[in-house]
């Protein structure tokens, strides 16, 4: 399964965010999608969710050969700043979620099953979750996307509200979810990158291009990442 992105553009006012970035995806890999503040990274994840439209350009979606354009319910988009009800336990929302998407769920799989995966406890998945943390927001978040199981997951910024412990649970349930989705992973973390992601990807410019993957784990990362991104003239 692959995401082809082909010439997307988009502009807000005079100032074009997006000139034409072009870019393949692969299943069975986590991309880390790195760019400085204002250069387009969630402008580009907006677009591929059908949040934003773009001005020009296409996302297909290949499975077997055959090329499809990308449906918005063939995309999981974790956002950084989660929007959820906040009048609703965890469990409520789930149980909603499941009712408004019947089939959803496994028939040998219960959803306090899903919740312990996630690690949150009896009393967390029964409180309002206005009263989570913006971890547990997150990882409420990515339950409903490991139920759900789309194609392509966007994860925004998703770890950096984590403790060290369920970071390193996350990044292991990243990991296994990769075999059977399209995930690409966006921050400003280079050590999260360098440690999480198969291939990275510079947002420079408006456009989309691979940092050499032999650069992943060198010495020299850090250095040829801050050489690709700091002739960026959005912050000259």
């Amino acid at each position: 399964m692959k995401l082809i992105l082909e010439n997307i553009v988009k502009t807000f006012d005079d100032k074009k965010v997006l000139k034409g970035a072009n870019f393949t995806f692969e299943q069975g890999k986590i991309y880390g999608l790195l760019g400085r503040n204002g250069a387009g990274k969630t402008t580009l994840f907006n677009c591929l969710s059908r949040e934003l439209s773009m001005d020009e350009g296409s996302v297909e979606l290949e499975r077997d050969g055959q090329k499809t354009a990308l449906k918005d319910t063939e995309v999981g988009y974790v956002y950084s700043l989660p929007i959820l009800p906040d009048f609703l336990t965890g469990y409520e929302f789930v149980q909603f979620y499941l009712e408004a998407n019947p089939g959803k769920l496994q028939q040998d799989t219960d959803i306090d099953s899903w919740f312990d995966r996630m690690r949150i406890n009896s009393q967390d998945r029964h409180k309002l979750i206005k009263g989570y943390s913006h971890g547990m927001k997150n990882k409420l978040q990515m339950l409903l996307f490991m139920i759900a199981k789309p194609p392509v997951i966007l994860l925004d910024e998703p770890l950096t509200s984590f403790d060290v412990i369920v970071a390193l649970e996350m990044k292991a349930m990243l990991r296994e979810m990769k075999q059977d989705h399209i995930l690409i992973f966006s921050t400003h973390i280079l050590q999260l990158a360098s440690d999480l992601c198969d291939e990275l990807v510079v947002l420079n410019k408006g456009e989309l291009a691979p940092v050499p993957s032999e650069l992943l784990h060198s010495p020299e990362f850090e250095q040829s990442v801050v050489e690709l991104l700091k002739d960026d003239p959005t912050h000259a």
